[in-house]
């Protein structure tokens, strides 16, 4: 049995396909400590008939859930697609029904908050695989990953603007929605996982500034973050403070080279680079691990000491600042 891991949640990507049984998926994941649980976009309607009785009985919380919830089939609407920015009405649509349906879901749960991945740049391929296999074999340096990143970037800046303002209006109906029903639930977009994917960090800014006391926040995604920052997308460090104050909630996981889905500090064995995230994951009032199905009990609970434990590091560091700052001003007064 895993420690008792407070106020964080667990996705339920690490073992749903483990399991066809909603509540055995659900008391694995309370074994690693976990009393809250996202439950993702492939938690079924089945699932639920045995999910919905632990939280009825106060087994199990539900922090968040991921849209779109539950399960839906149609790739249109699944989580690499244009969804909130479809240029066919029909489709924005229903794309926007299955969000307030997801958060309709998340209220009954008593969630905070619905992750959605809002929408992308269409391409006529997968560019951003493309992209990838160019970087593990020939290197973020070499002239075809230039050539192609420069193909990529450009047709990505002309149309992003135009999807952008789409997928805010389809935020605004859907918010507008939920607040007819008064479900106080917040929407988290999220950081995504491939280079056309929207929204960037500086995205992400434009559409909640256009969006001004809608219940929509940033999910920031760490994982995903640091693999657009190592394809050359937007860097971290710097645009983080763009989204302060604004944060729905947080996917926390580590990538190691370009792929994700790894538990902090352990896999990736670095002992620094995550440490620019941790005033962030204090910062959200939903903190999630969305870890893949390879990461063991064991290293789970190594990551999350050491995660817990550099927080109390960070908030130490912090008051000892901030009393010798008091020392000094009473001294000036002196």
């Amino acid at each position: 049995m895993g420690t008792p891991k407070g106020e964080y949640s667990f996705s339920t990507c690490w073992n749903i396909k483990r399991h066809t049984v909603g509540s055995d998926m659900i008391e694995e994941i309370r074994s690693l400590g976990f009393s809250r649980v996202e439950l993702n976009y492939n938690v079924t309607k089945e699932m639920l008939a045995t999910i919905e009785p632990m939280i009825e009985r106060g087994e199990i919380g539900v922090s968040s859930v991921h849209n779109t919830f539950p399960h839906t089939a149609d790739p249109d609407y699944g989580t690499d697609s244009v969804l909130l920015g479809f240029e066919d009405e029909d489709k924005r649509k229903r794309a926007i029904g299955l969000l307030v349906q997801s958060a309709e879901y998340a209220t009954r749960y008593g969630a905070k908050a619905v992750v959605v991945h809002p929408g992308e740049v269409p391409f006529d391929s997968n560019i951003d695989a493309e992209l990838k296999k160019i970087y593990r074999e020939q290197g973020l340096d070499s002239e075809a990953y230039a050539k192609l990143w420069k193909e990529m970037t450009e047709r990505r800046e002309a149309l992003a603007g135009h999807y952008l303002r789409r997928i805010r209006d389809s935020l605004e109906e859907a918010c507008d929605r939920i607040a007819a029903k008064g479900w106080a639930v917040q929407i988290g977009i999220e950081t995504r996982s491939r280079c056309y994917q929207l929204p960037t960090l500086r995205e992400a800014r434009s559409i909640m500034d256009g969006l001004k006391g809608a219940p929509v926040g940033l999910w920031y995604d760490f994982g995903h973050g640091m693999m657009m920052e190592r394809m050359g997308l937007y860097d971290n460090a710097q645009e983080m403070e763009l989204i302060r104050g604004s944060i729905a909630g947080v996917h926390i996981h580590e990538t190691v080279e370009l792929s994700d889905h790894w538990c902090p500090y352990v896999h990736s064995g670095d002992n620094d680079y995550f440490d620019r995230f941790l005033s962030v994951i204090r910062e959200a009032p939903v903190k999630v691990y969305e870890l893949k199905a390879a990461c063991t009990p064991q290293e789970i609970e190594q990551s999350h000491k050491m995660l817990v434990s550099k927080l109390a590091a960070l908030r130490l560091g912090e008051d000892i600042a901030n009393q010798s700052l008091t020392a000094g001003k009473e001294r000036g007064k002196g």
